[in-house]
This record gives C-alpha cells, sequence and structure tokens, in this order.
C-alpha cells in the first residue's frame, strides 16, 4: 500500500468524517480514478504519436491507447477515425502512485509554481488540470524527448459537490492556489 493510501485511511478518513458529519465511513468521499490524456493533433506524423505513447508510458506505468476522431471536420482537416490523441487510466496502486509524484515530485518543478487553480471543479467533485510539458516528470528522459507534450490530468472522485473533492483533494496534498 502507498504512503498516500495509507494517509487516506488512516488520517485523512476521520477528519472528513467528522466536518463534514457522515455517520458511516462509506460515505466519506475517495479517488475512484485519474484520466491522462494527451491531445496530440490530426496533422502530425507517427513518430509523435510514437513518443507520446512512450512519454505517458513512462510517466504513468502503463501502456495508453490511442484516441480517435468520432466525426469529420472539414475545416480541420479531420477524418472520422483518425488519431488525435493518447489517454490512460489509472486505478487503485497505480493511481497512488502516480498521484504522490505528481503531488511531491512534479508540481513543485513547474517554473514560478503558485499552486493549482481551485476553480477547475466540474461541480459534482472532480478536478481537472492541464500540464504544458512533460518534462517535470522525472521519469520522463530529456535526450530522447523531440516534441513538447502536455497533457490534462482529470481526477475522478466520489465526492458529491465541489467543497468536499475540495477538502478531499487538498487534505491529500494538492497544492491549491490562495
Amino acid at each position: 500500500m502507498s504512503q498516500i493510501a495509507i494517509k487516506y485511511k488512516d488520517e485523512i478518513i476521520p477528519k472528513l468524517q467528522e466536518s463534514c458529519g457522515y455517520s458511516n465511513v462509506f460515505q466519506v468521499p475517495k479517488i475512484v480514478k485519474m484520466v491522462i490524456s494527451s491531445g496530440i493533433g490530426t496533422g502530425k506524423d507517427r513518430d509523435v504519436f510514437d513518443e507520446a505513447i512512450r512519454t505517458v508510458a513512462d510517466i504513468t506505468g502503463q501502456r495508453p491507447y490511442i484516441t480517435k476522431s468520432r466525426v469529420n471536420v472539414a475545416g480541420f482537416k479531420l477524418r472520422k477515425g483518425s488519431n488525435v490523441g493518447v489517454a490512460v487510466t489509472l486505478r487503485g496502486k497505480r493511481m497512488y502512485d502516480f498521484f504522490t509524484r505528481l503531488v511531491n515530485i512534479a508540481l513543485p518543478r513547474v517554473r514560478d509554481f503558485r499552486g493549482v487553480s481551485p476553480k477547475s471543479f466540474d461541480g459534482r467533485g472532480n478536478f481537472s488540470m492541464g500540464i504544458t510539458d512533460q518534462s517535470i516528470f522525472t521519469d520522463v528522459n530529456l535526450d530522447k524527448m523531440k516534441h513538447t507534450i502536455g497533457m490534462n490530468i482529470n481526477i475522478i472522485t466520489t465526492a458529491d459537490t465541489n467543497e468536499e473533492g475540495f477538502q478531499l483533494l487538498s487534505m491529500m496534498g494538492i497544492p491549491f492556489r490562495k
């Protein structure tokens, strides 16, 4: 079990249960999964996709799947079924390991970092954030990196409101902007 999972079980559950007035431990919100995605675009060649797959696999420890377009859009020169990005869904131990590396290693390496925006909740307690450069992760080999690939990180929780989600994620260590 990872350190963040132990901290959640031993420290965060009792605090949230007390502060929110939950009568049952199973009512306390928790992180269900994390989805890491990267949109590459349509005009890119195959080596950009190979690099994106390799980079996301190195960062997450799991091979991503290629996302494909669903419709034709002539203005973007996009055909149905063409490759447009990569994504990976993390659950369990890999999710907690990635979360720990994100909070403790990657986010402090962001230049001029003042915290993540607390306005990025979706109304149901789920949180989304974007990273413009994959080089903040120590798992990426900078010598093999040819392209800068940004990514979106979505944290899906069982929280019912944004306030519960904010409280959960701030207790788990996400540095929110004041």
